[in-house]
């Protein structure tokens, strides 16, 4: 009996062959640009205000920018010259408490929800709680710190302070430190606790020494970004560490601050006021810049 011969097919009904070099006469090329041109339009749209903004203030107060604005003091209302300094000085100082406060805490509370916590009802609450305070607008937490620093007279019997501003500040900032803290512990491999388990170290050595160390990159950005949100806030700075046209006499008396400054000085009716308030706008524009260059530099460094 003869064998069978093969049973071939034609392929050439089923693919239609084309070259292998893009060729933009067909459809879906055709479609596909279109596309991409409509998402790169979108993406031009969102990026526009920020253009548009940060060229506005560099022309507006960039050109304003001289020793004497970061040397002395707001003039009255009405005279000519003066500078920022005591606003420089104040948002320095309200952030570095808001930060002394936000990140013990924030970093611990981070810590306790990735290594310590089973994922519990407690846990898992004080998780929701902190999306919940993410989402939270900041004149509540100006608000909040009023009624219970501000009002109460609390320190020392003082009202305003830099210490309250400090407060409401950090209240804003721990979310951020939290969540990321958390992340970035996750991002730790399991490998590296188990040896370390192994070779005899506890659990508070293996998450100082072994864990938190590893984390340091994405805990230190989320760090720089929520300092960076602190220092422009302005709601918040108005409830509790109000204003002061002085130099800043102490941590437990009212403060000058940029953000203020800009919020009472812009709607002055006053030239020199006005361009003082496009300075300040300036100068606190660059210093988030800066710090969100910081972060974005920080997160490159742990891609090396």
């Amino acid at each position: 009996m003869a064998n069978p011969s093969p049973i071939t097919y034609d392929n050439t009904a089923l693919f239609d062959r084309r070259p292998l070099h893009f060729d933009p006469g067909l459809r879906r090329n055709r479609l596909n640009l279109l596309f991409t041109s409509i998402a790169g339009i979108f993406a031009a749209i969102a990026v526009l205000p920020l253009v548009l903004v940060l060229f506005h203030v560099l022309m507006q107060g960039g050109r304003l920018i001289s020793v004497s604005l970061f040397t002395q003091l707001p003039p009255p209302p009405g005279l000519e010259g003066g500078g920022i300094g005591n606003a420089i000085l104040g948002t320095i100082l309200v952030t570095l408490i808001a930060s002394l406060i936000a990140i013990p805490v924030g970093v611990g509370g981070g810590i306790y929800l990735s290594e310590y916590s089973s994922r519990g009802w407690f846990a898992q609450f004080v998780s929701f709680g902190t999306d919940v305070l993410a989402g939270v607008p900041s004149i509540i937490s100006g608000v909040f710190v009023y009624g219970i620093v501000v009002a109460t007279r609390i320190f020392f019997d003082q009202s305003y302070s830099a210490m309250a501003g400090g407060i409401a500040l950090s209240v804003l900032m721990l979310p951020t430190v939290i969540k990321t803290t958390d992340e970035g512990l996750k991002l730790v491999p399991q490998e590296l606790r188990w040896g370390a388990y192994g070779v005899g170290a506890s659990k508070f050595v293996t998450v100082m020494r072994i864990t938190l160390p590893s984390a340091f990159t994405p805990i230190a950005t989320g760090i720089v970004l929520s300092i960076a949100r602190a220092a422009g806030e302005t709601a918040p700075l108005i409830f509790t560490a109000l204003f002061s046209p002085f130099w800043p006499e102490g941590v437990f008396n009212p403060i000058a601050t940029m953000s203020v400054l800009i919020f009472n000085f812009a709607i002055m009716p006053y030239e020199a006021q006005n361009e003082l308030a496009w300075a300040a706008s300036f100068v606190l524009v660059m210093m988030i810049l800066a710090a969100n260059l910081l972060a974005r530099w920080i997160s490159r460094m742990a891609k090396v």
